[in-house]
């Protein structure tokens, strides 16, 4: 039985997503928390070293074999890190989950919804993110982020149309999922969107509490 909780940020490249979740990270150790940073892909190693593969500028994947990769990491995630985690009552911070393969995978790339949704299941057991922290930016900003920290990866380099797609996905899920999905302002300064992130989270925790005593 899952006693921890399940967190997820997700978001375009360059959003700020990995810096955001380290902070958060720490909020939650000072106040007690027993906390486990991980991603997808990777977060095992033969989730990295899928990751390798799906993330080399050099790869060249059709979008049935790149939807399978995501998700034979993700499976392997679950099983050895994600899910014991939650069942010892840790606290879980992923970057990137199941929202992200619906996004890049489906609404972008283009396969069946029904059928990325089923195999997703499948590869989770059904495990999905009690809160999901959604960083929002427009693309133009965040392709200059990217321009300046050099090296891009295959998807970082897929082109703007393609990163206006991928926040347009992104925001239409966070419509579909408003309970679960908080969507964040990515394009104002670090602090600003740390002090929003941890206010969305207590503001959480206080809903939370008030369901269980009822």
């Amino acid at each position: 039985m899952k006693k921890g909780l399940f967190v997820t940020v997700e978001g375009p490249d360059g959003a700020g997503k990995t810096t955001q979740m380290a902070r958060l990270a720490d909020y939650l150790r000072c106040r007690g928390s027993r906390v486990i940073t991980t991603r997808e892909p990777g977060g095992t190693p033969a989730g990295e070293a899928i990751r390798a593969i799906l993330l080399s500028p050099d790869m060249a994947l059709g979008e049935r074999a790149e939807l399978l990769l995501y998700l034979a990491a993700r499976a392997e995630h679950v099983r050895t890190v994600v899910r014991p985690a939650l069942e010892a009552g840790h606290i879980v911070l992923c970057d990137r989950f199941c929202d992200s393969t619906l996004v890049y995978q489906s609404m972008v790339r283009g396969l069946p919804l029904e059928t990325v949704q089923a195999t997703n299941d499948f590869a989770t057991g059904g495990l999905g993110p009690d809160l999901t922290f959604l960083f929002d930016a427009d693309p133009v900003l965040l392709q200059a982020r990217m321009g300046k920290r050099g090296g891009q990866d295959r998807m970082e380099q897929e082109g703007l149309a393609f990163q206006q797609a991928v926040r347009s996905g992104f925001l239409t899920l966070a419509a579909r999922f408003p309970a679960r999905i908080v969507t964040l302002d990515a394009g104002r300064g670090e602090d600003e969107v740390f002090l929003a992130m941890t206010a969305a989270w207590e503001a959480f925790l206080a809903q939370k509490k008030e369901v269980e005593s009822e």
